[in-house]
């Protein structure tokens, strides 16, 4: 029996590569597909709210596939996935957001006001992005570099390799970051802050939510917004914003078994084995 594909689409950052481990749990039940890496197409440059990006996923999926295909997405991913699915929903089966919580009510209207003065709290992610390391002697050295940081800390080793091996590039003076911090800060400063209105409507396909229990980014997102729009298909797991990396069978578990949910509800035929 063919497997029905599954397209992902990454977080900021952390090129497809970067999943193998969660990939690998998902392929006995999907055909996974993805792009390598998101926002580095001149032709799909960062603008605000990611409609560039969006179009990029978009294009990719009609230029693909002949028939529609479920959609993935961790993060940035999952919101790209959102806007790709409700531009074009005869491109898609279903949606499933990895801790991608929409910005609604209160907070969009803050988020937009920051955005329009430039505003960067101190602790904003971009502050940090923009200033991040990127360049080693080796990949060895590549490795340990982020093995000692706090956000890695709970990475199972095999994940951090597939980050390091799949996130750089060898260049004459050592690796570099292949997703450039001038691209990922760019990403956190056109987060889109005008996406309540999807959930106040009928939503051209199925939506579903995972994310994880101890998610910074939910929490300061909140989750009413989503939660209106994905209704009861909706669940969290142990972990953060990265529990894909953290968690990578527990996290193709909870997502196989959100698709099953939301594909048997509209009567479609799931691979169940």
């Amino acid at each position: 029996m063919t497997k029905p594909i599954l397209h992902f689409a990454h977080a900021n950052s952390y090129p497809a590569g970067t999943y193998r481990l969660f990939f690998e749990h998902l392929s006995a039940h999907y055909d996974i597909q993805a792009l390598p890496m998101h926002a580095h197409n001149p032709a799909y440059p960062v603008d605000d709210g990611w409609k560039s990006l969006a179009r990029e996923l978009s294009d990719t999926l009609a230029q693909r596939y002949s028939a529609p295909v479920i959609l993935v997405g961790h993060s940035l991913g999952g919101i790209l996935s959102l806007k790709a699915a409700h531009t074009h929903p005869e491109l898609v089966r279903c949606v499933v957001l990895l801790d991608s919580p929409i910005v609604g009510g209160w907070r969009a209207v803050a988020l937009r006001i920051m955005k329009a003065f430039e505003f960067e709290h101190k602790k904003a992610p971009s502050r940090y992005s923009i200033k991040r390391r990127n360049l080693w002697p080796d990949r060895a050295s590549g490795y340990r570099h982020f093995a000692s940081k706090r956000v890695f800390a709970a990475w199972p080793p095999e994940v951090l390799r597939d980050y390091v091996e799949h996130g750089t590039t060898e260049e004459e003076n050592g690796v570099a970051l292949r997703f450039s911090r001038e691209t990922e800060t760019a990403i956190y400063r056109t987060i889109p802050h005008d996406l309540g209105h999807l959930t106040q409507q009928n939503f051209p396909v199925p939506v579903g939510f995972v994310g994880g229990i101890d998610s910074v980014e939910c929490r300061l997102a909140g989750l009413k917004a989503t939660k209106r729009l994905v209704g009861k298909n909706f669940t969290q797991i142990p972990g953060g914003h990265l529990f894909p990396m953290t968690s990578p069978q527990a996290a193709a578990e909870a997502v196989h078994k959100m698709i099953e949910k939301i594909l048997a509800a509209g009567n479609a035929e799931v691979d169940r084995t």
